[in-house]
C-alpha cells in the first residue's frame, strides 16, 4: 500500500484584506502519496498557491486539518516548523529568490549551514547537487552571470540538497522561455522517476501540467473533484 505524505481534512484559510474577510481556501480535502507528480492547475485566485504554502509549513491555516508526512503542521510551534521544514522541504519559487551576492555554489550550501555537516560534507552535497542539474561547471558563477533557465537550475539544486522528502515548485517555469522551460520541466520529471520524489507543482499551463502524473484543479479557493480528465500521460 502507498504511503499518503500529504493529507487534508476541511482545510481553509482566509485572509483580512482592508475590512474585508476574503476567503482563498475552502473546505479542501487531498490526499498525495509518496512518488507522485502532482500539478496544481486553476485560474489567478484560485487558491492553488495557498495550498502549497500550507502543506509546505509556509503559512498557516485558519481551519480544518493538514498532515504532511505523519506530522499535524497545526502542532508545532513556529521555531520547530522551521526546522521541520528544512529538513523534509525543497522549495522551488518562480523568482528563483537566488541571493545576488552568493555564487551558484553559496546559495545551493546555504540550506545546509542550517544542519550539523561539516564545511567539507557541505561542500561535497552542494557540488553533488549543481552536478546533478547540469551546473557543475557553472556553480563558481552569481545569479546576475547565469540564464534565468540556469538560475531556475540553481533554485532547484538549493531545494534537493538537503535530500527533502518533499519538493514543492510554484510556478518554476513561468519566467522562462519555452526550451529552458522544457529543460526545467524535464528535470523535475527526472527528480520524480529516477530519484522517487514526491513533486506538488503549481502551474496555469496545460504543457507543464502533462509532466505530471495527477492534475487537480482548483477554483475560487475549491479542490474541484477529481476525474478521469484529471489525469495525464
Amino acid at each position: 500500500m502507498s504511503e499518503v505524505v500529504i493529507e487534508t481534512r476541511g482545510l481553509s484559510k482566509e485572509y483580512m484584506r482592508d475590512e474585508f474577510r476574503v476567503t482563498a481556501l475552502k473546505d479542501v480535502d487531498i490526499s498525495i502519496q509518496r512518488g507522485d507528480f502532482v500539478a496544481l492547475m486553476g485560474p489567478s485566485g484560485s487558491g492553488k498557491s495557498t495550498l502549497l504554502h500550507l502543506a509546505a509549513a509556509l503559512d498557516r491555516a485558519t481551519s480544518g486539518e493538514i498532515r504532511v508526512l505523519g506530522e499535524n503542521l497545526h502542532a508545532l510551534s513556529e521555531r520547530q516548523v522551521a526546522r521541520w521544514r528544512n529538513a523534509h522541504i525543497g522549495f522551488v519559487f518562480q523568482s528563483f529568490n537566488l541571493l545576488p551576492v552568493l555564487t551558484a555554489f553559496g546559495n545551493v550550501e546555504l540550506p545546509l549551514r542550517l544542519t550539523s555537516l561539516s564545511s567539507v560534507e557541505r561542500r561535497k552535497h552542494a557540488e553533488n547537487a549543481l552536478r546533478l542539474v547540469g551546473l557543475g561547471e557553472r556553480m563558481h558563477h552569481l545569479p546576475r552571470e547565469l540564464s534565468g533557465g540556469q538560475e531556475q537550475r540553481v533554485a532547484i539544486a538549493r531545494a534537493i540538497v538537503t535530500d527533502p522528502d518533499l519538493i514543492f515548485a510554484d510556478e518554476p517555469t513561468g519566467n522562462l522561455d519555452a526550451k529552458s522551460a522544457e529543460d526545467i520541466l524535464g528535470l523535475l520529471k527526472e527528480l520524480n522517476q529516477k530519484f522517487d520524489k514526491t513533486i506538488v507543482m503549481v502551474t496555469h499551463d496545460p504543457h507543464a501540467a502533462s509532466f505530471a502524473d495527477r492534475v487537480r484543479h482548483l477554483e475560487k479557493g475549491v479542490l474541484l473533484p477529481e476525474d478521469a480528465m484529471s489525469f495525464v500521460n
